[in-house]
């Protein structure tokens, strides 16, 4: 699939990208880079996003040209889909009008594009990215290095999660030499956290549980907390990395009480159950080390019938809370 988007690049003009709402790390960086591998080629090209750029990739290159727009007015010789498990996950009415190039290392993502390019043996879309400039000619400048390295520093879990590979790391290096600045990427994404969510993971650690064989652990987050915190939803990021940091558990679990009676859940592993396919039973998605899903219902029953599924999964102990 990748010389049919190559091949759709070198005949094609005006390009549209755009990833999914609440933009990640991968989403944004790897959307970035593809618009200066799209202007280095002198073609017409806009990221769109139907939310901000969360304040860690504000210092990416290109950011201040993102447009956020509620839908797509204009119709586009193609439409680049980054990281999404389906059409709908963008939140942009007007996509289903443009020809979609749907591009993800996601194995649950629904092939709903007009081209489909799937590679799950990438570490990040930001890999793929990379290849796709090496397969159009294009030299890997500053601005695509720097995003690219955003993409892989994001979805590897700074390249300490199961999917980074020799390969995450020839790549990283060479962006390295081609203007990626390792030190304030790091910065960026790590250090430059709000107050308010420095008091949210206070309170959020402050509901930390585990289940019996002590393999499990989860955290919840109520509107009342985020309320308190004056956090938003930025502010959520990266906080299930902590129940998951914890000697002797292998996946974490953070509930996130986005409506009332609606909860976002995001799911970590540390390899060896993949959470992907607990995502898949509440209709979510992601890959083996990182997923979510959205579950509504009491605080109670949704905590309940996931944790009960990814223990299923792990092999079966009870939840009793620590």
């Amino acid at each position: 699939m990748l010389s049919q988007v190559v091949e759709l690049i070198e005949s094609k003009r005006r390009f549209l990208i755009t990833g999914h709402a609440r933009p990640d790390g991968d989403s944004t960086g790897s959307s970035l880079a593809l618009y200066w591998c799209l202007r280095a080629l002198n073609k017409d090209a806009v990221v769109m996003m139907r939310d901000p750029i969360p304040s860690a990739y504000q210092e990416l290159p290109g950011v201040g040209d993102v447009l956020i727009r509620p839908t797509i007015d204009e119709t586009y010789d193609a439409a680049f889909v980054i990281e999404c498990s389906d059409l709908n996950r963008p939140g942009l009415p007007g996509l289903e009008k443009q020809f979609i190039v749907n591009i993800d290392h996601h194995t649950t993502t629904a092939l709903f594009g007009h081209i489909n390019w799937i590679d799950a043996t990438a570490a990040a879309v930001g890999e793929m990215i990379y290849n796709l400039c090496k397969a159009l000619g294009v030299t890997i400048n500053q601005p695509i290095a720097e995003c690219v390295y955003a993409a892989l520093l994001s979805d590897t879990g700074s390249f300490h999660y199961a999917n980074t590979t020799e390969r995450t790391f020839k790549i990283a290096s060479e962006l390295v030499r081609r203007g990626a600045r390792p030190a304030h990427v790091a910065r960026a994404l790590y250090a430059s956290h709000s107050f308010g969510k420095i008091k949210l993971l206070g309170s959020v650690l402050s509901t930390l549980q585990r289940d019996e064989s002590g393999r499990v652990a989860w955290v919840t987050m109520t509107r009342d907390m985020m309320e308190a915190a004056d956090a938003t939803e930025d502010d959520l990021e990266g906080i299930v990395n902590h129940p998951l940091s914890i000697r002797d558990v292998e996946a974490a679990v953070f509930f996130k009480e986005i409506h009332p009676g609606q909860f976002r859940i995001s799911l970590r592993s540390k390899g060896n159950v993949d959470v992907s396919k607990i995502a898949e039973r509440f209709g979510g998605g992601g890959h083996k080390c990182a997923s979510g899903c959205t579950v509504v219902g009491s605080r109670d029953s949704v905590e309940s019938r996931v944790l009960a599924s990814l223990q299923s999964a792990l092999g079966g102990a009870s939840l009793a809370a620590d």
